[in-house]
């Protein structure tokens, strides 16, 4: 018996061991090479390391391997058994053993040891439809399980989108802020300088450094959210702990950046993105398979017709069966069920209502997509004009702090005039940050509403 136990945990530690080798394991993203990460690079990095991408390929696999399952039912099935059986007859059917020898002059054996061994083959011929349908049903689930995948890099990639995009603005912020305490910083200097030469009033050293504070408490407030958009960012892109490496900068926001007029025909557009998403793709053979579940749902309706053959083999008292122990079967089977309660047609009912659910939900789906574009399109449009303007009062606001920045050095503005314009300066640069990435933003969501957003894009699989 120790013999016994010790082999079956010996085989125990080799599955266990072997399933810790096959386990796999999600690689890491490498940052080492990158000091600029711009939103491209981005992208990319969370396709291949983003752990849910991993999950969704899992379940392609699953589904790839409920195919296989389906298609081996038109295989013929073949069943080897063996049977070792000790016998100790009962008080009563040894007496009776006894008496029936006693008639041939013989003796019977209270304990008897019966071995058999057989090989059956059974061949399921018809089936009212069933693997046809239940082959046909799991290669669409395959391949609605590949445009799974296909949609959940779509929204991942406008995810991490809007997580970039937001980093980026909070950075922008921090850079304003910056800026802002460094002009403060050198006020500060010039009003000090002009209060010790008694040229100017320490109301005006009390009151710049007031505004100093303030930029310094904007500053680590924009610093702090900066470093919370960079954890969310970072999450999506599959980063270890959810933090960039110290060397890592984002890509500056691009003020400069030229915007372009919307001309595309909304028409085509819509009919360009209910062929290239997957979601709709998805959705398309959720109906497929619905239509499929329809004909598995008609097969109890139709006999089923099973060929078997069988060779057994016994022998009584010794385990070495001969040629002559052996004997053989072979049967047609064929099975009706007439009556179940009314449990088939119920199950029918319910398949015609599934694929009439998924057609509907299939037609919401496409006015949902019809609407998110039209929806993105005005407000890329209305993002484009608010960068023209915000652009136009920067000029105007530059301009007129610089006015009142040389006023107030010459003695001819107060100090508050100066103070006026250095905060609307800095809240136009806001503005426009704020422009801009709205307009980046509205982009990155009409492509996504069209399926664009994957094109050129390295996928983990090597795809683009």
């Amino acid at each position: 018996m120790k013999k016994y136990i010790l082999v079956v945990a010996c085989c125990l530690s080799l599955v266990g061991m072997k399933a810790q080798a096959t386990e796999e394991q999600v690689e890491v993203p490498d940052l080492s090479g990158i000091e600029v990460l711009n939103l491209r690079t981005a992208q990319e990095i969370a396709l291949a390391g983003n752990p849910d991408m991993v999950s969704a390929q899992a379940r392609i696999e699953q589904a790839r391997a409920r195919v296989n399952q389906a298609v081996a039912a038109w295989w013929p099935s073949v069943d080897l058994t063996a049977v070792g059986q000790k016998e100790r007859l009962s008080d009563s059917a040894y007496e009776t053993s006894q008496a029936l020898a006693s008639l041939y002059g013989a003796t019977a054996d209270r304990t008897n040891d019966n071995f058999s061994t057989g090989l059956q083959a059974t061949w399921l011929l018809f089936d009212g439809f069933f693997r046809n349908f239940n082959e046909k049903k799991a290669r669409y689930d395959e391949e609605a399980n590949i445009s799974g995948l296909l949609n959940s890099q779509r929204l991942l990639v406008v995810s991490v989108a809007e997580a970039f995009l937001n980093a980026q603005l909070a950075q922008t912020n921090v850079d304003i802020a910056k800026a802002d305490k460094a002009f403060y910083t050198r006020q500060l200097e010039d009003a000090q300088n002009r209060y010790d030469v008694g040229a100017g009033p320490w109301g005006d050293v009390l009151n710049i450094k007031v505004q100093l504070n303030s930029a310094e408490t904007n500053l680590m407030l924009n610093q702090r959210e900066f470093e919370a958009a960079g954890y969310g960012l970072a999450a999506l892109m599959g980063i270890p702990d959810a933090a960039f490496p110290d060397h890592v900068r984002l890509e500056a926001l691009d003020r400069e950046f030229v915007t372009e007029n919307f001309e595309e025909n909304v028409e085509l557009l819509l009919q360009e993105a209910l062929v290239a998403r997957p979601d709709v793709r998805r959705q398309e053979l959720n109906v497929k398979q619905a239509e499929a579940g329809t004909g598995l749902a008609e097969a109890p309706f139709y006999p089923t017709v099973q060929l078997a053959g069988a060779v057994n083999g016994a022998r009584q008292g010794d385990v070495s069966v001969t040629g002559d122990d052996f004997g053989n079967s072979v049967s047609v089977n064929i099975a009706w069920n007439l009556f179940a309660g009314g449990a088939d047609k119920a199950r029918l009912a319910e398949a015609k209502q599934a694929k009439r659910e998924a057609r509907y939900a299939l037609l919401n789906l496409r006015n949902q997509v019809a609407s998110e574009i039209r929806q993105d399109i005005a407000l890329l449009e209305a993002a484009q004009e608010q960068v023209r303007l915000q652009r136009e009062t920067v000029g105007l606001v530059e301009e007129n702090r610089d006015l009142a920045k040389n006023e107030y050095e010459a003695g001819e503005a107060s100090l508050v005039r100066l103070n006026e314009a250095q905060r609307d300066l800095s809240t136009t640069y806001g503005r426009l940050a704020q422009a801009l990435v709205g307009y980046h933003r509205a982009l990155q969501r009409l492509d996504s509403a069209t399926g664009r957003n994957l094109t050129g894009l390295v996928m983990e699989n090597g795809q683009e």
